[in-house]
């Protein structure tokens, strides 16, 4: 009889876990020198494992009893993994319960904190981490060639992203004349026009965007809406906007992406990105900002994919209030309070870093990559639904033990330590009972 390779794997780690009173540096000799018989491929994969953190600091301008905020989280998406939620010991928020909800707009996910009482005048801080697994993706399967589509030839799920909205108008005589003369030059290759679309939103009136930048707390910034990129000088929200705006009236589907670049060395609000849809491939990453594309996902976590609805009910900027029509990532349900921001030293502010990279083989990173999806489902299905007794020890036991994977995945130079750990979050995830 064949025994199948996952099953080999589920009876090992069941055996190491029963012996878990070993110094995990025995348990990870065990997975490598022989427990862990999964067959390998021979191809090496790149595992990423980042860090996405915020600064969250909230006012009241009146008293209130609880109040809702929710912000955008890392969606499972393309090659992009969440793991968990941390809440850093320095909030002083009074966090009543926190979950993490899917959207209706798939694959987008929110955290949504409930919030106790704040008095007039006073200031809180929710200080969180999002730990996040990456495969390095370097769009090696990309064609040279693929046509420019039209629009009968596209997948129906991608046609809402052909539509003009309030900050993407894409039918304007101007957006579609630009438009025609960056086709023109294209010989009818998609990947062409890409790349001059990219390059043409990040030089486009570059060096008076600098001079604006510098001059920031004199002259302000305008609306980020793709027409107000292409007559002034702007930033990588309305250049994401003009891009889409490009792409849509060549037919090509494109939305904004809501990201945190971990080759960022800086702290920030948000930074908008761009995907546009190659028919027979899927959504291309494009960083139109820097002028990119394709751009590379190991270095960078996904908050929100921007949907037509996004783009029709914007925000003004919480740090510069005539910068408006940037889509959200935050959302208040009490108008008597708001986030606090000044300049990204003092405040809100969030950013991303690279913590660690591992290169195993190809099906030990599936492997990891399915834990980590199994066990992240379950805990946000058991996040802050009320559980007691036994029940919350064993979600208490997982969550410790996720902890614990993080820290393996970051500190050294292959994943067994990580599938350890997580395999005792999953066994403790399993023994919940609703």
């Amino acid at each position: 009889m064949i025994i199948s390779k996952r099953k080999i794997l589920a009876v090992c780690i069941i055996f190491i876990i029963s012996i878990g009173s070993l110094p995990i540096v025995n348990s990870k000799e065990m997975l490598q020198d022989g427990c862990y018989n999964i067959e390998y491929s021979g191809i090496d994969q790149e595992l990423n494992l980042l860090r996405g953190e915020f600064y969250l600091y909230i006012d009241a301008v009146d008293n209130v009893t609880s109040f809702n905020v929710i912000h955008a989280f890392p969606p499972e998406y393309g090659y992009q993994y969440p793991i968990y939620l941390e809440i850093l010991e320095d909030t002083t928020a009074k966090i009543l319960n926190y979950k993490i909800d899917n959207q209706d707009n798939i694959p987008n996910k929110v955290i949504n904190f409930t919030v106790g009482e704040i008095n007039t005048g006073e200031q809180i801080l929710i200080h969180f981490n999002t730990w996040v697994l990456v495969e390095s993706y370097n769009y090696e399967d990309l064609p040279g060639y693929k046509e420019i589509p039209s629009i009968a030839d596209l997948p129906s799920e991608t046609k809402p992203w052909l539509s003009q909205t309030e900050v993407v108008q894409k039918d304007h005589f101007l957006i579609k004349s630009r438009a025609q003369i960056l086709r023109f030059s294209s010989k009818n290759n998609m990947l062409i026009l890409a790349e001059k679309i990219a390059k043409f939103c990040a030089h486009h009136r570059y060096l008076s965007w600098a001079l604006r930048y510098k001059l920031s707390g004199l002259l302000g910034y305008p609306p980020q809406d793709a027409l107000t990129a292409l007559l002034a000088p702007t930033e990588c929200s309305s250049r994401s906007h003009l891009g889409c705006a490009l792409f849509r009236a060549n037919n090509v589907p494109a939305r904004v992406v809501l990201a945190m670049p971990a080759n960022y060395k800086f702290w920030f609000e948000m930074h908008y990105m761009a995907e546009y849809y190659l028919k027979d491939f899927g959504w291309v990453l494009t960083d139109v900002h820097g002028g990119k594309t394709p751009y590379a996902p190991q270095e960078i976590i996904i908050l929100r994919l921007c949907y037509p609805d996004d783009e029709n009910n914007t925000q003004t900027d919480y740090m510069f209030s005539r910068m408006k029509g940037e889509e959200r990532w935050m959302w208040f349900d009490n108008e008597n309070v708001k986030p606090y921001y000044v300049d990204l030293e003092e405040g809100s502010k969030m950013r991303s870093f690279s913590e660690n990279k591992v290169v195993v083989d190809l099906n030990v990173a599936n492997d990891t990559i399915d834990l980590t999806s199994y066990v992240f489902n379950k805990y946000q299905a058991y996040l802050g639904v009320g559980l007691i007794d036994e029940n919350l020890q064993h979600f208490q036991n997982a969550t410790d033990y996720m902890m614990q994977a993080i820290q393996e995945l970051d500190s050294n130079d292959d994943s067994f330590g990580y599938i350890y750990y997580l395999n005792k979050a999953k066994i403790e995830f399993d023994l919940v009972i609703t």
